[in-house]
């Protein structure tokens, strides 16, 4: 077995590791929202959203997120999900939260855009990193 092939493999891998990771949050969170928790009715009230828009931002992430699951819709999924993410990380700056919260959704989109860039050839073709 060459070496070229043990960093494929996991190379592969830990881009799995963080999609699996990052799908599980997103769909706890996307559930979260559609059942209206009152965690999370309470949190979007503070950050001065309506209370309306919870079960909409939760079929969102949802929709997003299944279509970051599927391989052959993993880019799009993974382009939804930055925009919702984009959105949270700018609501949540903007609420002036407690503390750097709004690094969260940040780190999440940096943790999707990785773990594409660690299973998709393509996606290293058109942004390659040098050695």
């Amino acid at each position: 077995m060459g070496t070229q092939h043990v960093e494929t493999k996991v190379r592969l891998w830990v881009g799995r590791v963080l999609q699996l990771f990052t799908s599980l949050f997103l769909l706890f969170d996307a559930i979260m929202k559609i059942i209206k928790h009152p965690k999370y009715v309470e949190g979007t009230l503070e950050l001065g959203l309506p209370e309306s828009c919870i079960q909409v931002l939760g079929f969102y992430l949802l929709f997003s997120t299944m279509l970051y699951i599927q391989s052959r819709t993993r880019v799009l999924g993974g382009l939804f999900l930055t925009a919702y993410l984009g959105g949270a990380a700018a609501i949540t700056y903007a609420a002036q939260s407690s503390g750097h919260s709004y690094l969260f959704p940040i780190v999440f989109t940096t943790m999707i855009w990785i773990a594409e860039y660690l299973q998709d050839d393509q996606l290293k073709s058109v942004l390659p990193l040098k050695k």
